[in-house]
């Protein structure tokens, strides 16, 4: 089981360069760094995290190809892994429609776009020509593959992630979406060039860990509101959770009512999309999504009302698991 941290680069980047030596000491082998155009650029900050750290591999979770150019993300990946010393990752994802519409881009085809996107990005990465004879020469990746990873919550998108990538990023906490997702995944790839390669499973969870179980429970229901709000019906139905209720989380937020959203959430929504409680009880959650096939497990937000306290928490349990 491969430890990863997602980091939101939406605060001080000492504060972030901090949390990642951190993680890196304790045993964690990934860091992804969001990228989303109201955050700080995630390429400059893995760029000074590489820079700071020695073993933990990192990349953005994820970038898109409707505000990325597919080159500049080979680019910007490839530089990447040269600062790094070959430690680097790539996440790639459709984005969603409501970002796209606040930018006033159009988001055509997201399947096809993620697809025709992973091809270019690895075709430029591999330094092969692409049209008109273009190849990247500036810089010099040192890993021969650069692993790249598909963002995924859609049927499609998942059988697509396992066709065309080396992992895949599940946006889910639950072992009922897990259920869902991993057959989709290996159908794809089973239809992939190398169905026998080395495949990356990973959970990209909101996470809560402390000491105290009630601590952790409410910590993570700010996060967990904000995932209903945007939970496609079948999901909400995935897990038994009212239309009404969804709705009424998503009018609170919608006019910053964050106490009376917060409110509404209840365990049975916590314990859908997110894996909380004390260090014990998220190894038992762990065991249980490693059984179902996950063998990377992302600790994203809240993490804890303490981040530092909480990442050293999750030490024995990444041993456990070593």
């Amino acid at each position: 089981m491969k430890f990863s941290l997602e980091l939101l680069p939406n605060e001080p980047i000492d504060n972030l360069l901090e949390l990642i030596g951190i993680a890196e000491d304790i045993g964690f082998e990934n860091v992804w760094i969001t990228d989303h155009y109201n955050n700080k650029n995630v390429f400059e900050i893995l760029a000074l995290a590489a820079r700071e750290t020695s073993t933990i591999h990192m990349g953005s979770g994820v970038s898109n190809p409707f505000i990325r150019n597919p080159v500049t993300i080979a680019q910007a990946t490839t530089t990447l892994d040269e600062i790094s010393n070959g430690r680097a990752l790539l996440g790639i994802g459709p984005g969603d429609k409501a970002t796209m519409n606040t930018l006033g881009i159009k988001w055509n085809k997201p399947l096809s776009a993620v697809a025709d996107a992973v091809k270019l990005i690895r075709d430029v990465m591999d330094g092969k020509e692409v049209k008109n004879g273009a190849r990247l020469t500036g810089t010099s990746k040192v890993q021969d593959n650069i692993p790249i990873y598909v963002g995924a919550q859609g049927p499609k998108m998942l059988e697509l992630s396992g066709k065309i990538a080396d992992g895949s990023l599940v946006n889910a906490s639950s072992p009922k979406d897990f259920e869902h997702a991993m057959p989709l995944i290996k159908k794809g790839i089973s239809n992939s060039a190398n169905p026998d390669k080395d495949f990356n499973f990973a959970a990209y969870t909101a996470c809560s860990v402390d000491e105290d179980r009630l601590a952790a429970f409410n910590q993570t229901k700010i996060v967990v509101a904000f995932i209903i709000a945007g939970a496609p019906e079948v999901v909400l139905n995935r897990h038994g959770i009212s239309l009404e209720s969804a709705g009424m989380i998503k009018e609170y937020l919608s006019i910053n009512d964050f106490k009376s959203a917060v409110a509404t959430v209840d365990e049975d929504m916590v314990n859908a999309f997110s894996v909380w409680g004390t260090p014990s009880q998220i190894n038992d959650k762990i065991e249980v999504l490693e059984s179902m096939g996950v063998n990377e497990f992302v600790v994203g937000s809240p993490i804890g009302k303490d981040r530092v306290k909480s990442l050293k928490l999750l030490k024995d349990v990444i041993n456990s698991f070593n």
